[in-house]
């Protein structure tokens, strides 16, 4: 009898969880603010019929503030590759594929953007964060994602994660877990 009541305890909270995971994020995703930063209608000129986040489909057009305070719009940079790489100062795969962005954004043979969204909600300080630039001299932009609404719009849920997002705006890969240079190279090299 005890095995019984325990096995219904079990089902009944693997139900809960799987409710609250797939039932309940889309009604947190579906809530906006005056704050939102995405813009997933279609009648914003740029934005395209079967935008979301999963491969294949148009990637939202975000906007954020970089590092220094300049205004970036992901559809400022249709007509060639982008990356968007969500990282976090505390994270160690994080650390560990900066010097292949940096590496592969310093090829001018490449014509690709790399945009890292640092997830700054999740840090202690901005200034830890201009450190963590200055320290691996990442010249590429740097997007402060100061509420976690972007990431949390796109789902993240692993740190690093990238969106390889083709010319045209589509998301060709999602790649979760630091990439090295040649994975970079080869993801690009398929989607150009």
């Amino acid at each position: 009898m005890k095995k019984w009541i325990l096995l219904a305890v079990v089902v009944l909270m693997l139900g809960y969880a799987l409710y609250d995971f797939v039932i309940a994020s889309d009604d947190s995703a579906s809530e906006g603010d005056d704050r939102a930063v995405i813009y997933p209608e279609l009648d914003e000129p740029n934005q395209k019929v079967g935008t979301g986040i999963k491969q294949g489909q148009y990637a939202p057009d975000v906007q954020l503030e970089t590092i220094d305070g300049e205004t970036v719009r992901l559809s400022d940079y249709r007509g060639q590759p982008v990356i968007l790489n969500f990282w976090a100062t505390w994270c160690p795969p994080c650390r560990a594929e900066i010097p292949d962005f940096q590496k592969l954004y310093d090829d001018e043979d490449q014509n690709v953007e790399i945009l890292a969204i640092n997830m700054t909600n999740t840090e202690d300080s901005v200034e830890g964060v201009q450190d963590f630039v200055e320290e691996f001299e990442m010249t590429f932009p740097v997007l402060m994602d100061t509420e976690g609404e972007v990431a949390n719009h796109f789902q993240i849920n692993a740190y690093p994660t990238s969106y390889i997002i083709d010319s045209e705006g589509r998301t060709a890969y999602v790649v979760q877990g630091a990439m090295n240079h040649d994975f970079m190279m080869q993801a690009l090299g398929k989607i150009e």
